[in-house]
């Protein structure tokens, strides 16, 4: 298992009957995750639970809400080594920053910084927040990071200010995926390598639609013709239930392995529970390595 147990600004508390208690920086949180199908007796629960500032709630109907148990919670900040992140109470039970991805951050930023070369360009498509953008950039490389949502286009940027990257080689694009990785390898540009965090289903700026089973394939396919001639590294990640490991594993082998050669290894990403000395499953990751 890719394992993210570095963290000190986040911490996974406890985790029960469909529940986790989780720390961010100074604020405990309660959020829904369906991988939690165990229970822990009353007596070997922490005693945080009663300490929450803030629980989402899902409705029978879909969706849900928070429910605050003092003042509505503000942004706030919370780090993970030298990096800065703002998060905060969003829908769907989000905070803005996925802390499991912290174990894919320190991979790809050690091979950026051992890879001996001048410059190391990277694509980070679907990239949310920053949270990989602005991993990559502290470590070194130039990045361009692409996601259809202009809100969390807005947000990276203000990630990689409270990081002190604001002066960085960091390109925003707002935009479909597919479609601007296909006018990348009309343009000719190359990158060293790719990062992806495909949803299970989503849409465009556009309206175009997103189906993770339909459409990775064929993506990855399209990342390999933009691909250096020499590319570094491959990171493909999924929270998508009925998508395996070895699925993930599959299309690398297939697609950017066939191609470059090197190897690629795919794993459970997890995060450490305090309380009972657990793991949390998280999704997957595929890494490829040219070396």
């Amino acid at each position: 298992m890719f394992l993210s147990d570095k963290w000190q600004d986040y911490e996974l508390i406890d985790a029960s009957d469909g529940e986790k208690l989780e720390r961010w920086g100074d604020v405990i949180l309660v959020r829904p995750d369906p991988q939690i199908v165990w229970s822990v007796a009353e007596g070997e629960k922490s005693k945080l639970w009663r300490r929450a500032d803030a629980r989402y709630i899902r409705s029978s109907s879909g969706g849900g809400h928070w429910e605050y148990y003092g003042k509505r919670l503000p942004d706030w900040e919370i780090r993970y080594r030298d990096l800065s992140y703002g998060v905060k109470p969003m829908g769907f039970k989000h905070t803005g920053l996925f802390p499991e991805q912290a174990v894919n951050w320190d991979w790809f930023s050690e091979l950026i910084k051992n890879s001996g070369r001048s410059s190391v360009s990277v694509l980070n498509l679907f990239a949310y927040t920053g949270g990989a953008t602005v991993a990559a950039a502290k470590a070194g490389a130039s990045v361009c990071h692409v996601d259809a949502a202009k809100g969390m286009v807005a947000w990276a940027k203000e990630n990689a200010a409270r990081s002190g990257l604001e002066n960085c080689p960091i390109r925003y694009i707002v935009d479909d995926v597919k479609k601007f990785v296909a006018r990348e390898g009309r343009r000719g540009r190359r990158y060293d390598a790719v990062i992806m965090d495909p949803p299970s289903y989503g849409r465009g700026p556009s309206g175009e639609v997103w189906k993770i089973e339909d459409e990775l394939f064929g993506l990855v396919e399209m990342c390999c013709d933009i691909l250096s001639e020499n590319p570094l590294f491959f990171l493909i990640n999924s929270y998508t239930t009925g998508l395996a490991c070895s699925a993930l594993k599959n299309v690398m082998r297939l697609t950017v392995e066939k191609r470059f050669g090197g190897k690629t290894t795919a794993d459970e990403v997890g995060l450490p529970i305090t309380n009972g000395n657990m793991v949390l499953p998280c999704g997957y990751s595929a890494r490829w390595t040219k070396n």
